[in-house]
């Protein structure tokens, strides 16, 4: 606990020396102030890159409505929730289509995106800069990995999220050098491929054991690699990046599935890339050291039943795509009854047997099981559980990503093989439920391997994304008023403005 603390208060520390770079927008950034060697935690660099660790688990990135939002209300599987007049606006904008330039989600979620490249541009040229003057160490190639790592995640984000996108690969000495046009898709994942393959090449280590839990390793810039491959369908790529992950031996699923999200299952063996949170008693529910990623979705009640907001909620749909005795259904849906209602209908969910009860005008019939503290850590701290750390990449979307990889190139018997170790570790010991996936046809294997995705990945960050690479996205969501341009969202309009005709916005908006 005492090292994970350490980490996530350097990287509050870090973030608040950066944060006049987050308080504007991207036209508005200055570029940081030199650091020194006293700065040092393992590389000159260090306070400049744990900074970006901070950013990545903030409010607009990963653990707020704003990406809550961008990544999934969009899917069939996720709605808003809360009450009909909490985040009036946000439901029709993101789950009926309804996107707006001048929403302030969709600026916040590009501007914080470019914070975060902006900074590792800061570090990748300071770093060049010492290289050129031989002052270089094992810890400083460590945190030019890093940054290459975190500008690629960005602009992963931004590329889905928007498609065409300004491209800055360079440190900003000047305000109005952030003033590019958009450049291609094709463009952007080009920096994302060659960022990821330089970052792979460093010595970046295979687990950081005790000593930074969370801190990015070699499997995380491999399995990101790879699920940018997978967004293109470049499914020889996939399958040997993900290759190279499995064949580390370094992850597995060990874990029981109803201990991944529960704070026992933190930094397990099967954490690919997970951002760190704590709480202490000093700071309970901070955001310094912890996230709101479990507040924003928790139970909307009152008294020791009031977790949070309510938000980004699975919706009946998704409780309807389980198997039958699917334990992980269980694990993904938090059962709630009303005030008013009778507390038999609802089940008591494990392990803690508890019953939240929600706000009588409540509109969602569950609330996300994966964001939901322990009794014992609320009593402690605070409801809105804010020491739950973030699944960011699990070794289970590894091998999905490999069997459907897999199905793709023709290798049937190894796509079959990284299914059914997904399926076995979901059914546990009960083998009546779960039946293995046996199909050798094509078609009906990719079926298999969808439906997987959407279950053992539920609520957590690709459904969207998944349904529009597939082209499902217009059937399943096209009577949610999805149309082929919502794709991408529409660039936010006070950008457009600033750039005085530099950025041009997407089709059709």
């Amino acid at each position: 606990m005492k090292n994970i603390i350490n980490i996530i208060r350097f990287c509050a520390v870090a973030g608040l020396l950066l944060w006049p770079v987050a308080c504007d927008s991207l036209l508005d950034q200055q570029p940081q102030g030199q650091w020194t060697a006293e700065d040092n935690r393992g590389g000159s660099f260090a306070t400049e890159v744990f900074s970006m660790y901070a950013k990545a688990r903030g409010f607009h990135i990963t653990t707020g409505n704003t990406a809550l939002a961008i990544h999934n209300f969009r899917c069939e599987d996720i709605e808003l929730g809360s009450t009909p007049s909490d985040g009036a606006t946000w439901g029709p904008q993101f789950d009926r289509f309804n996107y707006s330039p001048a929403m302030g989600a969709i600026s916040n979620y590009w501007t914080e995106n470019y914070v975060i490249a902006h900074i590792a541009n800061k570090v990748l040229a300071d770093i060049k800069e010492a290289e050129a003057m031989g002052a270089i160490s094992e810890g400083d190639l460590i945190n030019k990995a890093e940054a290459l790592f975190f500008r690629a995640f960005v602009y992963f984000n931004l590329v889905r999220a928007f498609g065409e996108v300004p491209l800055i690969d360079f440190a900003i000495a000047d305000a109005v050098e952030a003033n590019v046009p958009k450049v291609s898709v094709e463009k952007i994942y080009e920096l994302i491929d060659a960022d990821l393959t330089a970052a792979a090449a460093l010595p970046i280590p295979r687990t950081w054991g005790t000593q930074y839990p969370g801190r990015l390793t070699w499997g995380a810039v491999k399995a990101l690699h790879a699920k940018t491959h997978l967004q293109r369908n470049n499914y020889g790529n996939v399958l040997a990046l993900t290759a190279e992950v499995i064949g580390s031996r370094q992850y597995n699923l060990n874990t029981p599935f109803n201990k991944v999200f529960r704070e026992e299952g933190e930094n397990c063996s099967e954490s690919v890339w997970e951002l760190q949170c704590t709480s202490t008693p000093e700071l309970p529910g901070s955001n310094e050291i912890g996230s709101q990623y479990c507040q924003v979705q928790g139970c909307r009640g009152a008294g020791d039943w009031n977790f949070g907001w309510g938000w980004h909620c699975p919706t009946q749909t998704l409780a309807d795509a389980f198997e039958t005795g699917d334990p992980r259904k269980d694990e993904t849906l938090l059962y709630f009854y009303k005030t008013g209602e009778d507390p038999s209908t609802c089940p008591a969910n494990t392990p803690w047997g508890e019953k939240p009860i929600a706000n009588a005008d409540v509109t969602n019939k569950y609330y996300n099981k994966k964001a939901y503290g322990a009794p014992e850590m609320r009593a402690k701290y605070t409801k809105g559980a804010f020491w739950v750390n973030i699944r960011m990449i699990r070794y289970s979307d590894v091998l999905l990503m490999a069997a459907e990889a897999a199905n793709e190139q023709g290798a049937t018997a190894d796509a079959l093989d990284y299914l059914e170790q997904v399926r076995a570790r979901a059914r546990g010991d009960n083998v009546a439920v779960l039946p293995e996936v046996t199909t050798t046809d094509k078609a009906l294997l990719r079926a298999a391997i969808k439906h997987e995705r959407r279950v053992e990945l539920a609520m957590e960050w690709d459904r969207f994304y998944d349904l529009v690479r597939w082209g499902d996205a217009t059937a399943v969501l096209g009577s949610a008023g999805y149309q082929p341009k919502h794709q991408y969202l529409p660039l936010p309009q006070a950008e457009i403005d600033k750039s005085n005709g530099v950025l041009i916005q997407n089709p059709n908006y």
